[in-house]
């Protein structure tokens, strides 16, 4: 999303009772480093701790992915969203092959990782001569697109999860409070809109769906779960 011009970012944590919280924002977008950085550095010095190992849902953006690693390390788990690769994946498909393909990506989500990953390899291969820029898409991020399978966490999570869906909802509530700006005259009216719009939208939330088996993704992650799902996002 964007406020007129100007691309804002940020961060949605889950706690361990399901509730959704917005952790911070930041001006810029998703394939701005420093922008990223800037929003994750923050998060840290606000208490939360760089060690501790959380699970990370993002949009594709490599400056996204970039910036928590040099923030978070290497270790936390992170998965690229579902939706977002499918739509990527099916806009460099001619308009006939879509259904079939989008019916391959969603049975292989469904699938243990290595064997879900070998058949969208196939998929890869077979689609190499005909629409090599789809082939392409499929092949990039390719693992991280099953993190939720390695964990191995409990089938009522992946809904949530494996898409960035729990920060468009997000979204949702600040466009609806921001609909009737027809001019935002510079940044700092839209960090105040946006600050305001977000924390408006906060106090709607719902607990994410199975969010009674958290406790089991705390479990595989080894750690107490005080935030440990985090999605970011362009935003506006």
């Amino acid at each position: 999303m964007m406020f007129g011009e100007h691309h804002v970012i940020s961060a949605v944590g889950v706690d361990r009772d399901g509730h959704k919280h917005v952790l911070g924002i930041q001006q810029g977008a998703t394939e701005n480093a420093a922008a990223v950085e800037d929003l994750l550095q923050p998060l840290v010095a606000r208490g939360v701790d760089p060690k501790a190992k959380r699970l990370f849902v993002i949009d594709g953006a490599k400056a996204l992915r970039s910036a928590i690693g040099k923030v978070f390390g290497s270790q936390p788990p992170v998965q690229r969203c579902r939706n977002h690769k499918m739509r990527n994946v099916l806009q460099r498909l001619p308009e006939e092959q879509k259904e079939q393909v989008k019916a391959a990506l969603r049975a292989s989500y469904k699938l243990e990782a290595k064997e879900g990953m070998a058949r969208l390899r196939k998929l890869a291969d077979w689609r190499e001569q005909e629409t090599p820029a789809a082939a392409n898409s499929l092949r990039e991020g390719l693992e991280e697109c099953f993190t939720l399978n390695r964990l191995g966490i409990p089938p009522s999570l992946p809904r949530c999860l494996s898409t960035t869906n729990l920060i468009e909802s997000s979204q949702s509530g600040v466009r609806l409070r921001t609909r009737r700006v027809c001019r935002w005259r510079d940044a700092d009216m839209v960090e105040r809109w946006a600050a305001a719009s977000f924390l408006a939208t906060e106090k709607n939330f719902r607990r994410i769906i199975g969010w009674k088996d958290l406790w089991q993704l705390e479990t595989i992650l080894g750690r107490k779960l005080a935030a440990d799902t985090v999605t970011t996002k362009k935003v506006a």
